[in-house]
């Protein structure tokens, strides 16, 4: 399969928790000039405006729960629909339930758009743990990092925009990590085997550096 960009990609990038999803959305983000739209960010961005909806989200969130799926499916819905999405785009954790999935299907279908590829990044439980307790994100442009990941290559200084200040998630602690894990697997999991079927599943091995990874990410998706 070879992916065309000039012509718009869509793609979804799934996997576990701290498999190194946004990470490299931004990589393609930035390598197509497409959106990366984070389900997640959507969401903590609802959390930190103190709206209504993030004040009933913020103690799901913080228990490793997931949000509804009626809420995220109208949240994303409405993000695809707006002009700097008419490219293509890169959805992050989402979708994350079969029901999710099944919108998502329907949704694009109603608007001509087609996936491209659902990209799986798997990654070992205990890097997971390790990488997402050690994790951090540029306040200034949300570029993430971690402490044996993926460093800034200039210490204290983001690689994307020069910014300096950083901040991590209250939610990145191990019991919670390991809570998201296992919902992850109840919830996600039935969601891989829907788009196996469909026949565009792409499986990554996401062990390693950035780099590696991202040729990784180049080979299965047929960008190079």
């Amino acid at each position: 399969m070879f992916i065309d960009g000039r012509k718009g990609l869509h793609l979804v990038i799934t996997g576990a928790p701290g498999t190194g999803k946004g990470t490299h959305a931004g990589v393609i983000k930035r390598h197509f000039n497409i959106c990366h739209l984070s389900a997640g960010e959507m969401l903590r961005e609802e959390i930190r405006k103190r709206t209504e909806v993030g004040k009933k989200l913020e103690p799901l969130l913080a228990g490793g729960n997931f949000a509804p799926d009626e809420l995220i499916m109208e949240m994303v819905a409405k993000r695809i629909r707006e002009d700097d999405c008419r490219n293509g785009f890169i959805l992050d954790g989402f979708p994350r339930t079969l029901k999710q999935a099944e919108f998502l299907d329907k949704m694009l279908l109603e608007n001509g758009i087609k996936l491209d590829a659902v990209l799986e990044i798997i990654v070992p439980d205990d890097v997971i743990i390790r990488r997402i307790l050690g994790r951090y994100t540029c306040v200034t442009c949300g570029e993430s990092y971690s402490d044996d990941f993926h460093k800034p290559q200039v210490k204290g200084v983001c690689d994307i925009c020069g910014g300096r200040k950083f901040s991590k998630r209250l939610d990145d602690t191990e019991e919670t990590v390991e809570r998201r894990l296992v919902k992850y697997r109840d919830f996600t999991y039935p969601t891989i085997a829907y788009y196996r079927e469909k026949g565009i599943l792409r499986v990554v091995n996401g062990n390693g550096d950035v780099a590696d990874v991202s040729a990784r990410i180049d080979e299965v998706l047929g960008f190079n």
